[in-house]
């Protein structure tokens, strides 16, 4: 194997398994959800502009007006979807949000097909479709939560709203080649911090150092390093392995679900979650119907 592939599918894994634990450090830190996203984005905001000043992205020019503006746009998107993802993790578990997450590829499909002009394949229709069943297969499995019923669905329509502005996001920063990503992510970051700022309980700090471990956890190593690791591993890697060492993250998460909270899937849910990971695969690596290997164009 080559060395920067080597080194580039490393850095993917750490990255991938970085992400899978960001639901348990959400929950541990007992905090309400838009404080955990204010804080993670202000100690990661700190952590990118030391990032950014390092690698010289601070430089005057380096950014457009509008390359700033679609950036900040793109920030108010990302920091909707930590607060919504977040949230639906207390109540589907965060096995089920982040596999219901992992249908933004079609959500941006839908979006690129609608104000880009892309053409949908049959082949994207057909993994679309069993990316549905899978969604349907978690739905169904509400009623085995008891009284809890009407908050798994909720979490779960959070979830998708989740992938929705990750999907706008993707969209928006199609329009940004060219430009650092870690500079994007301070903009990201710094927007979160100002968006809110309003609406973060400043006034009541946690008491507990656990909480203030989860939250500069979450800021510095969730998304300061795990960003440096993920555009490391992007720019070594071809895309197809990229994507495949992306479920690395949801199978992460159900595992860390099960280890430090014992939440177990229902077989139904199993089906859901197995449905949608599958689909997703499929439309990333380019499977046609006979699930072979196609070229990614």
């Amino acid at each position: 194997m080559d060395k920067s592939i080597r080194r580039g599918s490393f850095e993917m894994t750490a990255a991938m398994l970085i992400s899978g634990t960001i639901g348990w450090f959400v929950l541990v830190s007992g905090q309400p959800v838009l404080d955990v996203v204010f804080w993670r984005c202000v100690f990661g905001a700190v952590t990118l502009l030391v990032i950014c000043a390092v690698l010289g992205f601070l430089r005057p020019g380096i950014l457009s007006r509008t390359t700033f503006l679609l950036a900040v746009l793109s920030g108010v998107a990302i920091v909707g979807n930590w607060v919504l993802l977040f949230a639906s993790y207390s109540r589907a578990s965060i096995s089920i949000g982040t596999a219901v997450y992992n249908v933004q590829p079609f959500m941006l499909v839908g979006l690129a097909a609608l104000f880009l002009g892309e053409k949908i394949t049959a082949q994207k229709l057909f993994w679309l479709s069993i990316s549905f069943v899978g969604m349907l297969a978690i739905v169904s499995a509400h009623g085995e939560q008891g009284a809890g019923g009407n908050e798994y669905l909720l979490g779960i329509g959070l979830a998708l709203g989740a992938a929705l502005l990750y999907a706008i996001a993707a969209l928006i920063i199609k329009h940004l080649t060219g430009t650092p990503p870690h500079l994007i992510a301070l903009i990201q970051v710094c927007t979160g911090v100002l968006l809110l700022a309003p609406w973060a309980n400043i006034a009541a700090l946690p008491q507990e150092s656990s909480a203030w471990a989860s939250l500069v956890t979450l800021g510095v190593v969730h998304t300061g390093v795990m960003y440096v690791l993920l555009y490391g591993a992007i720019q070594k890697l071809p895309t197809a392995l990229t994507g495949a060492l992306s479920f690395i993250y949801p199978i992460a998460a159900i595992f860390v679900d099960w280890f430090a909270f014992g939440h177990s899937l229902e077989l139904l849910q199993w089906v859901g979650v197995i449905a949608i990971l599958l689909a997703a695969a499929g439309m990333q690596q380019g499977w046609g119907f006979g699930l072979r290997r196609t070229a990614v164009q």
